[in-house]
């Protein structure tokens, strides 16, 4: 281990494991095992589910799940945005190309 991690230990089910992660993400790494450890316990207390590592295994799917889900969302977020902004420039650049006083008729 480098003179810049640091071990931290966190409780996932009630057992305890200690983990090396770099100086100054201790808070991350504590908030992350306690996100875990929830998800950890809805799934045990679903009763469908039994042993540690098969409860550990489907909560890393359902959290993986989230993350790509939430991913997706946020890619057609932006998709959205830059179409909205694709347009208001398009808008603009119309009116910038029209005259601002059309000639008059002479006939």
């Amino acid at each position: 281990m480098s003179q810049d991690a640091r071990t931290v230990t966190v409780k996932l089910l009630d057992k305890e494991y200690t983990i090396s992660c770099p100086d100054g993400a201790e808070a991350e790494l504590l908030a992350s095992a306690d996100y875990l450890d929830a998800k950890m316990r809805e799934i045990k207390t679903s009763g469908k589910i039994v042993g540690l590592e098969r409860i550990a295994v489907m909560a890393a799917l359902n959290m993986s799940h989230e993350l790509i889900k939430n991913r997706e969302q946020s890619r057609q977020s932006v998709e959205m945005q830059l179409r909205r902004l694709g347009h208001k420039i398009d808008q603009s650049l119309e009116r910038a190309d029209q005259p601002e006083n059309p000639p008059e008729n002479l006939s």
